[in-house]
């Protein structure tokens, strides 16, 4: 009775017989994992391995003689060995594809055996299988992450040329300065977990605009800007706060008169929450009178309306007065509601070419103050 056996990529038919006095009964082993993929890659090369075979005398003139499988593949074998590549760790290869799962693909990159990117290894994203993103004779550049010379297995990699490419992309985006949305994964104490180009990236707590709730924000995105990349460390920092304030700032127009609250009060003067960013109103810019502390005149909490002196995009900071706006010099120290409710009626008095030269003496006056600062500290 005949009956049929298959293996990888060949049907042999095999004739059963009953054992008997004149015939003995012969026991074959079950080709190992790595045979069998040897196998299906010497299948996969028929066409290529019998026109070399055919031109080999020494082989074909044994192929004279009837041959099994086993020596058949054997054959094949040999003739791997000659034109086997030697490839190991960190390679780029041109791989094909001619068997696929969920679990991985077998992939024909000219080795002897087979290489097999996993699922876990075919995509940056975990939830993709390696069916979705690789199909049968699918061409594609592969990385060898693992080349075991004992079994002869050789593991590729789809995801780690992603993330290479992944981080280059981060890299420019950075040098750009460009925004990215990132979308928030966790938070803990120190700030948020956030993805940025499938690439986990860190916000501090100290970076976050006041208008982001961290508690709120899992599994939103939020704008960011780049603080550090470092793909040697795997390190990505961001900053929600630079991100948020880049708007205001370009919308800000020197000149404007807006509405802040004062938030803190230093000894060189108040910083004024202006809604998405912060202002400083210099100690010198408060009045035309003398002010000798900023905490005698302003309190966390007072409500004022500045005008915009100068503003820089590159570093976020924006630069108030209230001087500009008193109708009488000394008003921001007797009636400072006075020049609240004046200050846009003022502030239309100010012309462009008065406001330039504000601007100007407003950085002369904050340079000459710092040196003066510098000087008694080394004193």
């Amino acid at each position: 009775m005949a009956s049929t056996t298959s293996c990888i990529g060949a049907r042999v038919q095999v004739q059963a017989r009953a054992p008997g006095p004149s015939s003995a009964v012969r026991k074959i082993a079950a080709p190992t994992a790595p045979v069998l993929q040897q196998r299906a890659v010497a299948t996969r090369r028929l066409p290529v391995l019998a026109a070399a075979l055919a031109e080999d005398t020494s082989v074909t003139s044994s192929m004279d003689d009837e041959m099994d499988e086993s020596s058949m593949y054997e054959a094949f074998a040999e003739m791997l060995d000659q034109y086997d590549h030697n490839f190991k760790r960190g390679d780029l290869v041109m791989g094909t594809v001619f068997r696929v799962d969920q679990r991985g693909a077998y992939v024909d990159i000219g080795a002897k055996g087979a290489g097999y990117c996993s699922s876990s290894e075919a995509s940056m994203s975990p939830s993709v299988k390696a069916n979705e993103v690789l199909r049968p004779d699918t061409q594609r550049e592969f990385l060898i992450i693992k080349d075991n010379a004992k079994d002869g297995e050789i593991s590729l990699s789809l995801r780690q040329l992603e993330l290479s490419v992944a981080w280059q992309r981060v890299r420019q985006l950075q040098e750009e300065d460009v925004t990215v949305m990132g979308k928030v994964l966790s938070l803990n104490r120190g700030g948020l977990l956030v993805n940025v180009e499938h690439i986990k990236g860190f916000v501090p707590t100290s970076q976050l605009s006041h208008r982001v709730n961290a508690e709120n924000s899992l599994g939103k995105e939020i704008p960011l800007k780049f603080l550090e990349v470092d793909e040697e460390r795997q390190r990505m920092v961001f900053s929600n706060r630079k991100a948020t304030t880049e708007v205001p700032i370009l919308e800000f127009k020197v000149g404007d008169v807006v509405e802040g609250v004062v938030e803190s009060i230093l000894p060189f003067g108040a910083f004024v929450n202006l809604g998405d960013i912060n202002g400083l109103l210099h100690i010198s810019q408060i009045s035309h009178e003398l002010v000798n502390s900023v905490d005698k005149v302003l309190t966390p909490g007072d409500r004022l309306k500045v005008m915009i002196l100068s503003k820089d995009r590159e570093k976020g900071r924006v630069a108030l007065s209230t001087r500009k706006l008193e109708p009488t010099p000394g008003d921001m120290l007797r009636d400072p509601a006075l020049v609240f409710a004046k200050a846009d009626e003022m502030a239309a008095t100010f012309r462009p070419e008065r406001v330039a030269e504000a601007e100007a003496a407003a950085r002369e006056e904050e340079e000459r103050l710092t040196a003066r600062a510098n000087a008694s500290l080394d004193n």
